[in-house]
């Protein structure tokens, strides 16, 4: 049995595009850092023509971990959050949850890159809330909540912990909510 985390297929190409969305606004982040990398746009783009139907979820799984490599490839936290965001962004191919992967590590890409501003990471969550459609909505609302699963991204790995666990609660608020 899959786990809750994957969502169907359909679900999982309607949330790609919101989370090539997230990942896209702060890719300057990491393109400031590595100018000459092409990796994170190219997983964005990928994830958006997955979303779109135009490429296949076999293959995409099997890239999904290009876009994570560039993490390694800068020197700035926000660039490498940045990249991550991308990395969780192609991963939503293969499992429904990376979205939220993809939203947090943006969030915390936004307040990385603004230390001086406190309200970034909570400004980069509104922002990405307001892109959120109706049909999105429901498909993030059939996500377990964080750490409920232990079955992918919303166990008790990476996402569980610190911002990342912070903005993924905000969203999972927000979307049950409405």
């Amino acid at each position: 049995m899959p786990s809750p985390q994957t969502l169907s297929e359909t679900d999982r190409r309607l949330l790609a595009g919101w989370a090539a969305d997230c990942a896209e606004h702060v890719l300057p982040l990491f393109e400031a850092d590595a100018p000459d990398d092409d990796r994170m746009r190219d997983a964005i783009v990928r994830t958006r023509a997955f979303g779109r139907g135009e490429l296949d979820t076999a293959g995409e799984i099997r890239r999904r971990f290009l876009a994570g490599r560039a993490a390694g490839a800068v020197t700035s936290p926000a660039a490498a959050a940045a990249a991550r965001a991308g990395a969780q962004a192609a991963a939503v191919a293969h499992m429904g949850a990376h979205a939220l992967g993809a939203a947090a590590y943006a969030a915390k890409a936004a307040g990385l890159a603004a230390p001086e501003q406190p309200e970034a990471v909570l400004h980069e969550v509104h922002w990405q809330l307001h892109r959120l459609t109706a049909p999105t909505r429901t498909a993030l609302r059939q996500l377990p909540p964080l750490g409920e699963d232990s079955a992918g991204p919303l166990g008790s790995g990476l996402l569980a912990t610190g911002i990342l666990a912070d903005v993924i609660r905000r969203i999972q608020a927000d979307t049950a909510a409405r």
